[in-house]
């Protein structure tokens, strides 16, 4: 009787423990993170802006239900990760799921609000069926509202969510000025980039020599892809510019290529190089090749057709070795074309600080050189790795205040090309580093976080055995040390059983 009136006792006391852990649980959301890289470890920018809320923020995510797993498994991230907003903003975000499926006005509903439906693909007895799905979000403060049109499994969803928040309570954005003059890239071409910038700044064209140019203005200064040269009245204003604090994005294109007729790359003279060069950054007289490299196609007449076909092309490195950096952190790999080396020889107060490399097999070629794309390339046109290739020049420049320069040695990567987008990376390294010169709240550490995609084939051989063996070996442990236990368990109550002051 004492025994069953312990065990009611026992019973009540956890089913007690377990409501007040659900009450506490309500106004106390944690998420215990054991991710490589932290994915689900909001940030301290997240935190930063949630913490400084002054309207109330309404989150609806319209999601059709009972959709494949790896829809589903974004439903759960996505409320895990509101829930952590509703909390840590002290229930100045409100969060709700819709299903527009369910009836036609919720559909309505979904369609007025900008979230438009998709096709995706589901698998039901053994066969591929379209299912019609909403898998989107709209962010509301007031009368302003935010669209994410598609959130997918990829998606960086802390970037989109705070971004968004933080571009519906901005007050005042910081402006950032793009050169003109000069044969600088157009918006057009900056398309991609461009709407990401617009999110925290306004954008606006400068020319240095105008009479109402006011540096002030100006959170930091672009220069992307001149062909012209500045004049030295221009060189001056930079200066005076760098020499209040300002700050600059140079994207040089020191090089160009004629793949139309002569095949030949020739040096272009901007006035930057020497600029910089006095500053300690040497732009190189070379086009840096590397083994690791993007592709052309090119016609070719085989048995009287013409026939289109991709090549190997050196001339494009393809960028994966970067420093440990933020404007280059999670960075996967971007596209360069015909770039040039990087060497500081230093100055007087200055650091400078590579943060983009080619390859460990890579090369340069001095100017004016040849494009020869019948060339066989092999290792011995590769002896060097890891040449500079981007990086960003500090400190005190004419005795002003500390101050920053990105160079990166190409001038083309953030453009879209022949009517297509840009490498995801490409527009990252350009968005990322006029963030990092510009913006002050940390935003830039979201832009790349997201999961990384490792395939088991990119892991060294030893990685490759030891996960191979570890998921064969592993679920066997389990099941032996459980038998071993419950085996042990079994044998204690048999010697209890065999004592002779044994009570049931």
């Amino acid at each position: 009787m004492k025994t069953r009136k312990q065990l009611t006792y026992t019973l009540l006391v956890i089913f007690g423990i377990i409501i007040l852990i659900n009450i506490i649980s309500v106004s106390f959301f944690k998420r215990i993170d054991i991710t490589q890289n932290k994915d689900f470890t909001l940030s301290s920018a997240t935190k930063n802006i949630l913490s400084d809320l002054t309207e109330p923020i309404t989150i609806t995510a319209y999601f059709t239900k009972d959709l494949p797993p790896e829809y589903s498994k974004v439903r759960k991230d996505l409320k895990d990760m509101v829930d952590e907003y509703s909390s840590l903003s002290k229930d100045m975000v409100a969060f709700e799921f819709i299903d527009p499926n369910e009836n036609p006005e919720k559909e309505r509903e979904a369609q007025q609000a900008g979230i438009s439906p998709v096709l995706i693909n589901v698998r039901q007895k053994d066969k591929v069926e379209q299912q019609r799905a909403y898998i989107g979000i709209v962010i509301q403060c007031g009368t302003k509202k935010e669209i994410i049109p598609i959130i997918q499994s990829e998606s960086a969803l802390e970037y989109n969510l705070t971004t968004s928040i933080k571009k519906l309570t901005i007050q005042d954005k910081p402006v950032i000025g793009f050169v003109t003059g000069h044969g600088e890239s157009s918006h057009q071409m900056l398309n991609s980039a461009l709407m990401q910038i617009n999110i925290l700044y306004n954008v606006e064209d400068v020319n240095l020599l105008d009479a109402n140019f006011d540096m002030n203005k100006y959170r930091t200064l672009v220069i992307s892809a001149p062909t012209q040269e500045y004049s030295q009245d221009e060189l001056i204003i930079l200066d005076n510019y760098l020499s209040t604090g300002g700050k600059l994005l140079i994207n040089i294109e020191h090089l160009t290529a004629d793949l139309q007729q002569t095949m030949q790359i020739t040096a272009v003279n901007t006035g930057l190089e020497g600029w910089l060069a006095q500053k300690g950054l040497i732009v190189e007289d070379n086009v840096v090749i590397d083994k690791k490299c993007g592709s052309i196609t090119v016609v070719q007449q085989q048995g009287g057709f013409n026939m289109r076909i991709p090549m190997t092309f050196p001339y494009f490195p393809i960028v994966s070795d970067f420093s440990d950096h933020p404007i280059t952190e999670k960075m996967q790999g971007a596209l360069l074309m015909f770039p040039s080396s990087l060497q500081f020889t230093g100055a007087d107060g200055l650091t400078f600080t590579p943060i983009v490399f080619s390859s460990e097999a890579s090369g340069t070629l001095t100017l004016p050189a040849v494009v020869n794309i019948q060339k066989k390339w092999t290792n011995n046109d590769f002896p060097l790795s890891n040449v500079p290739l981007g990086g960003v020049l500090s400190g005190s420049f004419n005795n002003g205040p500390a101050t920053s320069i990105v160079v990166i040695a190409d001038g083309d990567y953030p453009l879209s090309q022949q009517g297509q987008q840009p490498n995801p990376d490409n527009v990252n390294l350009f968005v990322n580093s006029i963030d990092w010169l510009s913006d002050d709240t940390g935003l830039i550490d979201l832009r790349s976080k997201g999961f990384s995609y490792r395939p088991i084939d990119e892991l060294e051989d030893g990685q490759k055995s030891f996960l191979k063996w570890l998921n064969f070996l592993l679920p066997i442990a389990i099941i032996i040390c459980y038998g071993v236990i419950n085996a042990q368990r079994k044998r204690s109550k048999r010697v209890k059983r065999m004592e002779e002051n044994y009570v049931q």
